[in-house]
């Protein structure tokens, strides 16, 4: 399972979210999603710029949406960077 944190409260960061959540869903990929809007917690990851996308404690994202080829590609990172047919 992958712990996914979506830093910020602007209407891109919704659509991050939900794009995250689709690829998720699409691939057979088990999520954990928490919104992150406390200015203070997102300072904390030294973020600038929204939405900031953080996959298992790692920035892997920030500044604009990103596409679903671009999260599959976190999620394949981590999972199994040699593999590129594993999930």
């Amino acid at each position: 399972m992958f712990e996914i944190k979506v830093l910020g409260d602007c209407v891109n960061c919704k659509t991050t979210q939900e794009l995250i959540e689709a690829v998720a869903s699409e691939n057979g990929i088990t999520i954990k999603l928490e919104k992150l809007v406390d200015i203070k917690q997102i300072a904390s990851y030294g973020i600038t710029s929204s939405p900031a996308i953080i996959v298992n404690e790692k920035i892997v994202h920030a500044g604009s949406v990103p596409d679903k080829k671009t999260i599959l590609s976190w999620f394949k990172s981590l999972c199994c960077p040699t593999d590129d047919q594993c999930c």
